[in-house]
């Protein structure tokens, strides 16, 4: 089995395609697998990469929580690329994902050729900092005590995955069956390294203005905490688009594979001909007036 060595842990990790490079980043419900229609469509043209996030195996468990973490999940992402001796990608993130991969923006800009944040917010507001930080240690607490079976019969079938099981059963028991079949440690020290400690988004702005890499964020529009999360990060990060996908919940490059892969190929090709570039200053308002323009705002 192919390993790329990380801080502390091997990483697991296959390769599909040719081309330019693209890197795909699981949520905390999945693994790698999870990436496969992407996969399957991206690596005609591009050098796929997915990978198992350290606690899912074949990747290393590291039993002690302290392995874990936001910066190390990100940091795991270019040792990944640096093994694979990939100077630059486009670097695509889903929720957990989807935070390790805004992380390694800040972290490791000159490896990314772009960023694609899908389902990022979870726990983000301030004020649910602490609640979503208890969850998480309530819900590890849990995957130790019954295992990860039990824990999927609440944790799969959430508000915001719902709507995955409406639109493909048959998809949607897989990845409940996928679920399953990770190991009760990694989830829970998943859950206390990595969520139940990351910053809230609300505290990254200084950052996410400075972050200069072309980035595409994604959300459903039925993944309401992450709504308004989004529209944050959208006005933050002057490099950043915005996708919203209609009647969509949280596992969204699943439920909606067709549309996610066409959005992202339009941004990843838009990147590639340096015609994805910074927000025009001019939609900025400074007075909030949408009729009233600066006599700079008439030329290009």
């Amino acid at each position: 089995m192919p390993y790329a060595q990380s801080d502390g842990a091997k990483l697991y990790y296959e390769e599909a395609g040719s081309g330019f490079p693209i890197i795909f980043v699981h949520e905390f419900a999945a693994d790698l697998r999870s990436w496969e229609p992407q996969v399957r469509y991206f690596s005609r043209r591009y050098r796929c990469v997915v990978y198992n996030a350290r606690g899912y195996a074949p990747s290393d468990v590291p039993e002690d929580s302290s392995h874990y973490g936001q910066d190390i999940a990100a940091d795991d992402i270019a040792a990944v690329l640096n093994h694979l001796k990939i100077d630059k990608a486009h670097v695509v993130g889903l929720s957990m994902g989807g935070f390790a991969t805004l992380h390694f923006g800040f972290r490791h800009a000159k490896l990314a050729k772009s960023l694609v944040v899908a389902g990022c917010g979870y726990g983000a507001p301030k004020g649910e900092v602490n609640r979503f930080s208890e969850e998480s240690n309530v819900v590890a607490d849990r995957f130790l005590a019954v295992g990860t079976e039990e824990v999927a019969k609440s944790y799969m079938y959430g508000t915001t995955r719902v709507q995955y099981q409406n639109k493909d059963p048959r998809g949607f028991a897989e990845s409940v069956a996928q679920f399953c079949e990770h190991e009760p440690l990694g989830r829970a020290n998943t859950l206390r390294g990595v969520q139940a400690k990351r910053p809230s988004l609300y505290d990254l702005e200084d950052q996410m203005k400075a972050l200069a890499v072309p980035t595409l964020l994604v959300t459903g529009d039925e993944d309401d905490p992450c709504l308004d999360a989004n529209i944050f990060m959208k006005r933050a990060i002057p490099s950043s688009g915005l996708w919203v996908a209609p009647r969509t919940g949280h596992a969204i490059n699943l439920e909606e594979p067709t549309m996610f892969n066409q959005h992202l190929a339009e941004f990843f090709s838009a990147v590639e001909l340096d015609r994805w570039t910074q927000r025009d200053p001019r939609s900025i308002s400074a007075t909030g007036s949408i009729m009233l323009a600066g006599d700079d705002n008439r030329e290009g």
